[in-house]
């Protein structure tokens, strides 16, 4: 009986570690990516001269984001005003040019080869107008791009440049992406196929230790050339997507619960050792389970594998026949004592 102001023991329940038919499994780390992202680069060179967003901000389609030098591009555009009002001059001279000489045709004063050359001069006037226009119109296109707008509403993910550095054609400015549902990107490699192709149950462990069903699976139709993977788009839905951040890593895991004899390494069934999922910590980069040693709790750093149901396979750090805490989050806690019961081999 517990003396006088002493605080009264927490009694965790506890299993043992056993081993069990497993389904063939296969995990493979992953990032999530948004479904709809886009990279914005420059469209014509320049300094940067006004950087308007940060990474984090949002954003409206149409927004300016970024803007370069534009001393440039609108000297192109005098440039090309200057060319249209010459073509211009150019183009009245040679219709004058033409009506006197179809007078002194009437009058027979002048050969027709002259006043087909007049008229061919004309038509060269009429050309060079319509190229000085287009290059008007491009240059004023040009022009608009040292504004850099947003495509659609959303968040920046990344900014590439800051003020005042240069920007040439084809350089990276900013990320933006949409938030809402993001996708669980994975690279499976070329002799893992066939498995992941005959994987019947997928799930997506999140950061915080969650385990999600994708929403759909997409597989990319090419192989890498160079890592030799096919990449798979694993989409998550909104619920699932909304605690969660792209860029952050996951773990896909592919269960094939009656593999065929040609996907795994022996003929024999596969067996595996498996604790209850509330029996896994899961803190960070650590994932443990609370070890019964000498009558106390004891922090035990393990790997798992696949998921078994509502158990987890344990690669490593425990052995069979081994007593855990079923609940790791309590066994941690001041005072946690192992509870006596069916779960106790004691």
């Amino acid at each position: 009986m517990p003396g006088l102001g002493a605080e009264p023991a927490l009694l965790v329940p506890v299993t043992t570690v056993v081993r069990g038919s497993a389904a063939a499994a296969m995990s493979l780390d992953g990032t999530l990516q948004p479904v709809k992202q886009s990279t914005l680069a420059a469209q014509v060179g320049g300094n940067v001269v006004a950087l308007l967003v940060k990474a984090g901000d949002t954003f409206r389609a149409g927004q300016p984001l970024l803007r370069l030098d534009p001393r440039e591009p609108q000297a192109g555009v005098a440039r090309a005003d200057a060319a249209v009002a010459q073509a211009q001059a150019a183009l009245t001279a040679a219709q004058q040019n033409v009506d006197r000489t179809r007078e002194l045709r009437t009058q027979n004063f002048i050969s027709q080869a002259a006043l087909d050359l007049a008229l061919t001069q004309l038509a060269g006037a009429q050309a060079g107008l319509a190229q000085a226009a287009a290059e008007r119109h491009q240059a004023t296109l040009v022009s608009g791009y040292a504004e850099v707008t947003a495509p659609f509403a959303g968040v920046v993910l990344a900014t590439h440049v800051e003020v005042g550095d240069l920007a040439v054609a084809g350089r990276a400015l900013i990320t933006l992406y949409e938030p809402g549902t993001l996708r669980a990107v994975v690279q499976v490699p070329v002799s893992r196929a066939a498995f992941a192709q005959a994987a019947r149950e997928l799930s997506v462990e999140l950061p915080d230790g969650r385990l999600v069903k994708p929403a759909d699976r997409q597989v990319l139709p090419s192989t890498d050339p160079v890592s030799q993977t096919v990449e798979w788009r694993l989409p998550l839905s909104l619920a699932d997507s909304a605690k969660a951040r792209p860029g952050q890593s996951v773990r896909v895991r592919f269960s094939v619960p009656a593999a065929p004899p040609q996907l795994t390494a022996a003929s024999e069934p596969r067996t595996a050792l498996s604790a209850p999922v509330s029996a896994i910590l899961r803190r960070g980069e650590l994932t443990a389970v609370y070890v019964l040693d000498h009558g106390q709790f004891a922090l035990r750093p393990v790997r798992t594998g696949a998921m078994l149901g509502d158990r987890v396979e344990l690669l490593a750090g425990v052995q069979e026949g081994q007593v855990i805490a079923v609940d790791a989050v309590r066994a941690g806690l001041q005072g946690a004592r192992p509870a006596t019961g069916p779960g106790d081999p004691r």
